[in-house]
């Protein structure tokens, strides 16, 4: 068995990684590279279908890219976003199409964005593991006016503190703080029993998780202020594919040793 929710939870006080995944042959490269979370994020409604926002994703779309994602991972935690729409309707809603990504999209956790806690506690309840997100929740997209930093004031961090404790009661094994100052970061951080796992929520996180396709350096258009690039795959494709066209243009590809040969059998 690979990393487990408890052993998620044992990395409270600890610095770890998180990214993204969407598809068998990403799983499996991060999964080598020893990530202990891989997240299936909605995310994918913008990097993978080229959406302005996250709304459009369906739970369709969702359990497709969890089947992927869960076939690459052979150790990592795989955890798979709720989308817009699959839990805010109602409760039932919610433990349905939670237990779905579980049964069949094969993922080890689901995550929910806003303070769902009678959500979370019915799901822990049920065996399904929660992870919780607080404080930029791009499916709210409308209602924040856009993807703008949140608990700029004291009473909204205290809000913030608040929802994030209460998750934690909830049964939460993590709580990602997205788009949040670094000072209410950290005070979540402390607060916490379980680990925070920070995506422009400042340096006092436990974990950090980026965006894969922005953080290989795959995406265009601007990236938001902790969207880190360490490295520069799609220059690297835009060199790849022009070199193959060229040889085929030259009829240098394919060459003998990428044909077959041809052999009569008596």
């Amino acid at each position: 068995m690979g990393v487990s929710v408890l052993d998620v939870r044992a990395l409270k006080g600890t610095r770890f990684a998180m990214l993204t995944a969407y598809d068998f042959p990403t799983a499996q490269a991060l999964d080598e590279a020893g990530l202990p979370i891989l997240l299936v994020g909605d995310t994918l409604g913008i990097f993978v279908s080229g959406h302005p926002t996250t709304l459009p994703v369906t739970m369709d779309v969702m359990v497709h890219h969890c089947q992927a994602v869960s076939r690459g991972a052979r150790n990592a935690l795989v955890v798979g976003d709720l989308p817009f729409g699959a839990y805010q309707a109602s409760l039932e809603d919610g433990m349905r199409n939670a237990i779905r990504l579980v049964k069949e999209g094969g993922v080890g956790a689901v995550k929910m964005e806003g303070p769902w806690f009678t959500l979370a506690e019915r799901l822990t309840a049920s065996g399904v593991p929660v992870m919780g997100h607080l404080g930029l929740t791009p499916q709210s997209f409308h209602q924040l006016g856009g993807n703008k930093v949140q608990a700029r004031t004291e009473p909204a961090v205290e809000r913030l503190l608040d929802d994030a404790q209460r998750l934690e009661a909830a049964g939460a094994f993590a709580v990602v703080l997205e788009g949040v100052p670094s000072e209410a970061g950290r005070r979540v951080t402390e607060s916490l029993g379980v680990p925070t796992i920070g995506i422009g929520a400042g340096p006092h996180c436990d974990g950090q998780v980026l965006v894969t396709p922005e953080m290989l350096g795959l995406s265009t258009g601007p990236r938001p202020r902790f969207a880190k690039t360490y490295a520069s795959l799609r220059e690297e494709v835009i060199h790849a594919a022009r070199a193959f066209a060229d040889e085929v243009a030259a009829g240098a590809y394919p060459d003998p040793e990428h044909s077959y040969d041809w052999a009569l059998r008596s």
